[in-house]
């Protein structure tokens, strides 16, 4: 099937060049010294109580994410997982410290939307309970209250937020010195019931807080089929600006984007005379932390056999301009490292940055999966687990570590689970079971530990990894596709 019969993909075949990185294959002999082996993942999906799927039509090709957030206080990250064209779900976590995974679901038609592509959580109103921004498409965006003891209400009205009846497949935060309340990014795809033959990029939108409440929208255009954003503080200014990443395939002129987003000014894009410097790719997702130890954040792009990851050409110039360091890290996952695919192009969806073996090194989650039926592309794309090494380059783990399956995966988050110290996993797959894996360290489901040996290293991590969130704050690990708890 072609992208465009599949209304989602390629329409042009991309030519690869692999010199120089055969030695992403090498596994668990290319690592470095001081860096600890992959740790061991253990499926619990059919054990965890957790029974739901990401599901539906051209519309939820994309999409497909997962929130975590406590919601009930107790200290334990719960899941809202979307469905598209299956209603979503709320997961109360009832994992015992150290042990096997349990959820129980949370039956309420507040958070059982359906229309429902991703979700992000934050505390809107700074009261200590997390809300829920929820996307949909085409069925209007909902802001979820939190008020304690996982129960949510439409607060859309109280916060004047237009839900507006959108594609919408991206979102991102950020607060200002003295607000109430954080600017809030929606980041729209197409403009819902367009046909793939006559397709049209809608425009994305931002609102600001205005007292307790917000004012009106502001139109982000033009908009170029965004499917994931980022607020980030770029150049450690304390201003963030908004990365957005957007989908070639259906753009004419477009490009991927940095929107200047200063306090008391309209926002405005970042133009080439000022050192953005066009790119153009199937952006899918962000992901960005420091891995340089420059004190300011790089960023990681998915898209399809084009993944990139971003530094600043000159990180003391104030200029908003990138070059590529993927290839010379081992991070292009251009094509899978495994399966009856392996000439083919690849498709990745969610990024992560986290520290999944404990030893100190910044570790990157690729989740990845065919669009559809594309057969110009990997059908068995399983997602990547790099391990991060002393010398700052990444080696790939996910088949040691046991969580390679052929899955079309989608969203995806590293978050502490059952309270042991080691991140687990959790990935939305289209029309499959959620995928929820335990991390056992060096252990075994009954003993499970983590790497006891001190890391050393010049890419040693000097803050903790805190999984993914929608904002890019002090450094921390940072994502757009599906974070935990937004970092304010």
């Amino acid at each position: 099937m072609s992208r465009r019969a599949a209304s989602i993909a390629v329409a042009i075949a991309i030519v690869v060049a692999v010199v120089g990185v055969t030695w992403l294959a090498t596994g668990m002999a290319g690592l470095g010294h001081g860096a600890a082996r992959p740790p061991r993942f253990v499926d619990e999906a059919g054990s965890s109580g957790i029974d739901h799927r990401y599901d539906g039509g051209f519309e939820y090709f994309v999409g497909g994410g997962v929130a975590v957030l406590d919601c009930d206080a107790d200290g334990r990250p719960d899941l809202y997982l979307a469905g598209g064209e299956r209603a979503a779900a709320l997961y109360r976590n009832r994992s015992p410290v150290g042990g096997a995974l349990a959820f129980e679901d949370v039956t309420d038609a507040t958070t059982d939307l359906e229309a429902v592509t991703g979700a992000y959580p934050l505390d809107v109103d700074a009261d200590g309970v997390t809300d829920l921004a929820v996307l949909r498409y085409a069925a209007g965006n909902v802001l979820l209250r939190g008020l304690g003891d996982c129960r949510f209400e439409p607060a859309n009205e109280r916060w004047n937020v237009d839900g507006r009846d959108a594609w919408t497949t991206a979102f991102s935060a950020t607060w200002d010195a003295g607000e109430a309340l954080p600017t809030l990014a929606f980041g729209n795809y197409l403009v819902p019931d367009e046909t793939p033959a006559a397709s049209e990029c809608d425009a994305s939108v931002l609102v600001r807080p205005d007292g307790e409440a917000y004012g009106e929208p502001i139109t982000l255009a033009p908009g170029y089929c965004t499917l994931s954003m980022l607020f980030s503080d770029w150049d450690r200014t304390g201003r963030h600006d908004l990365r957005v990443s957007n989908d070639r395939h259906y753009y004419r002129d477009g490009s991927e984007q940095l929107w200047r987003i200063a306090p008391g000014e309209a926002p405005r894009s970042y133009t080439e005379a000022e050192g953005w410097k066009t790119l153009r790719i199937f952006g899918m997702g962000i992901a960005s932390r420091d891995l340089t130890g420059d004190g300011v954040p790089e960023v990681y792009l998915t898209s399809q056999a084009d993944n990139k990851l971003q530094a600043l050409a000159d990180p003391h110039s104030g200029q908003p301009t990138y070059v590529d360091i993927a290839l010379e890290r081992g991070v292009t996952a251009h094509r899978p490292y495994a399966g009856e695919d392996t000439a083919l192009p690849s498709t990745a969806w969610h990024p992560e940055f986290a520290d999944v073996n404990n030893d100190g090194f910044v570790d990157l989650f690729v989740a990845k999966g065919n669009v559809e039926a594309m057969g110009e592309y990997a059908a068995q794309d399983p997602s990547n687990l790099f391990l991060g090494q002393p010398d700052g380059t990444f080696i790939e783990a996910a088949g040691d570590a046991g969580i390679m399956t052929f899955a079309r995966s989608r969203g995806a988050a590293l978050t502490d689970l059952n309270l042991d110290g080691l991140l687990d996993l959790v990935v939305v797959t289209r029309r499959e079971p959620v995928q929820v894996w335990r991390n056992l360290g060096a252990g075994t489901p009954s003993a499970p530990g983590s790497r006891s040996t001190p890391a050393t290293g010049p890419s040693r991590s000097s803050t903790p990894s805190a999984g993914a969130t929608s904002v890019d704050s002090r450094g921390g690990s940072t994502s757009a596709s599906a974070p935990p708890m937004a970092q304010r």
